[in-house]
């Protein structure tokens, strides 16, 4: 055999995979086998009907579909997939709010078991709001603070003391012309019960005396129990007014070192916007108590004024029961006018009466419509609803007190509330705590300076400019 024959093959046609020596004829390695073609063709032939990208070693073998994963936790789809948006995010919202409900809840649960000490506190709060301005107007002139916070108590305490015993003293020596007012008064409506429609009989009023003390004597046990309730509240106060009193001074003395002390519980970032909230918030707690004193004076002036005109008796002991209403708002005007009202008709009768009820509408008119928004301003802006129902929440919570204390804390909420909603807010330096302009967030950073007050704008309209 010749080389050509060896090449070529016995029939002349070119070996298709020729032997390059690249065989491991080793054993058990495995060999590279032709695959058969039908005669006649080639292997351009076979390549054309082929599919791309195989070879011959591939042909008429299918690659088998890979199986689906196995199902677990990481495939499956998700609890919340299969619950509906709308379900989903009722839920949640519900959550959240019922986890806040339960902290606002715990909250007034420890303020009401702490109410011992929260609203001794409070009230020494509000004590500092309304004296603080005076200690600083002294320590600005350069008086020492500590001078200027004994100064200040020993002033507000020597006029508390004088007021309530100027009211005291009246009210002793009044009571008897009142006391046979009410003997009068009590026998004209004992002869208008007597007559038509009602016609009870006078014998009825004639033993009323009698029956009071047998009422007296079958109701010791309860009388002496509400005795020792009452002793137990009388200590009660006088351990409150002695706590309020040693927190006033520290408030009045050391105020700023303590409110930098409770900054230091806020995030570093937020601190200087926390900072001006709160300086803002007690800004307008000044405002308001500011305020409150004012309207109180003028409602217990006008409806004083109106009582002696009338000739009601105890105009000084009523004027000073309106003066305490008045801190109470709308609540408290309206309950002092109705008792105003029910001494008159005791006391005078029916036209009286109805003039004075003409007089502290018109008080109430003037306090509403004028004073409040005047003096009150933007620095305690509520909507009387708000009022009336912060009102109505701390009776509920803490009967007086709460009522007491209910708007001034809304008022500080709020005011702090806008400042850190504010967009832009100034330097804590700039804000004066004790300003009651300075209560409200200002339209721009540079605007810090003090506006012309009302009155300050009325004068200036009238003075001539030089």
């Amino acid at each position: 055999m010749t080389d050509d024959e060896a090449r070529t093959g016995p029939d002349g046609r070119a070996d298709p995979q020729p032997d390059t020596g690249g065989r491991d004829s080793g054993a058990g390695a495995p060999e590279d086998t032709a695959t058969e073609r039908p005669p006649g063709t080639t292997s351009a032939d076979t390549a054309d009907r082929e599919p791309p990208g195989t070879t011959p070693l591939d042909a008429g073998y299918a690659e088998p579909e890979a199986a689906p994963p196995a199902p677990n936790r990481g495939t499956g789809p998700r609890g919340t997939d299969l619950v509906p948006t709308p379900l989903r995010v009722t839920s949640e919202v519900c959550a959240r709010t019922l986890i806040i409900a339960a902290t606002f809840g715990l909250l007034v649960f420890l303020i009401i078991e702490l109410r011992i000490v929260v609203v001794p506190v409070a009230i020494a709060v509000l004590l500092a709001a309304l004296l603080a301005p005076v200690v600083h107007w002294l320590v600005a002139r350069k008086v020492p603070r500590g001078p200027a916070t004994f100064l200040v108590l020993v002033g507000g305490i020597a006029l508390l003391g004088g007021l309530l015993s100027f009211v005291v003293n009246t009210f002793i020596a009044g009571f008897p012309d009142l006391q046979q007012q009410l003997s009068a008064s009590f026998q004209s409506i004992q002869q208008l019960l007597a007559g038509p429609p009602l016609r009870i009989p006078t014998s009825q009023f004639d033993n009323l005396p009698g029956q009071i003390e047998q009422a007296v004597r079958n109701n010791v046990d309860a009388l002496t129990s509400g005795a020792l309730s009452t002793a137990l509240t009388v200590t009660e106060i006088a351990a409150g007014l002695a706590l309020a009193l040693f927190s006033l001074i520290f408030f009045l003395y050391d105020g700023p070192r303590i409110w930098r002390f409770m900054l230091k519980a806020t995030p570093q970032a937020r601190r200087d916007r926390v900072d001006v909230a709160g300086r803002r918030a007690f800004a307008s707690l000044v405002g308001y108590t500011r305020a409150t004193v004012l309207v109180a004076v003028v409602d217990a002036v006008g409806i004083g004024i109106g009582l002696w005109a009338v000739g009601v008796p105890l105009v000084i002991p009523l004027a000073a029961l309106v003066f305490l209403g008045a801190f109470i708002p709308t609540v408290g005007a309206v309950v002092t006018g109705v008792i105003a009202v029910l001494i008159a008709l005791v006391a005078n009768g029916i036209i009286p009466a109805l003039i004075v009820l003409g007089v502290v509408i018109a008080v109430q008119q003037l306090e509403g419509h004028v004073l409040q928004p005047l003096l009150l301003g933007r620095a305690v802006s509520l909507h009387p609803l708000a009022v009336v129902l912060a009102v109505a929440a701390g009776v509920v919570i803490s009967g007086i007190a709460g009522a007491l204390l209910a708007v001034p804390l809304l008022a500080v909420i709020t005011a702090a509330v806008r400042s850190l909603r504010a967009p832009v807010e100034p330097s804590p330096l700039l804000v004066n705590a004790v300003n009651p302009r300075h209560g409200h967030p200002i339209a721009s950073v540079g605007d810090t300076s003090d506006r012309p007050s009302f009155v300050s704008r009325i004068l200036a309209r009238f003075t001539p400019s030089s």
